[in-house]
């Protein structure tokens, strides 16, 4: 697959399934990403996801809260594109969304 490749639905589907997480503050913004970004993700940026998703709970909502920033093998431009969509507020148009 080539690294902009879009993701087929199976692997979108498995992504979202393995990025699951344990504290309901993560899961917002995983659910957030996914509604928003999710038909358009491409390889490139389904590897920054799993790279982030490889975290602990707390490192990785220390990231997504501006906390902290990604530093060693996290400071990649794949992490970093994923991390400012993850971090990203889109406005709501309803709250039947």
């Amino acid at each position: 697959m080539m690294e902009n490749e879009l993701l087929d639905e199976r692997a979108r589907d498995l992504l979202r399934w393995r990025s699951r997480r344990g504290l309901v503050e993560n899961d917002i913004f995983v659910e957030q990403f996914f509604r928003t970004y999710g038909a358009s993700l491409n390889v490139r940026q389904a590897q920054g996801l799993t790279t982030l998703m490889n975290l602990s709970d707390n490192d990785l909502l220390d990231l997504m809260l501006r906390r902290k920033e990604p530093t060693g093998d996290l400071d990649t431009p794949d992490v970093h594109e994923v991390l400012e969509m993850l971090r990203s507020r889109k406005p709501r148009a309803s709250l039947a969304d």
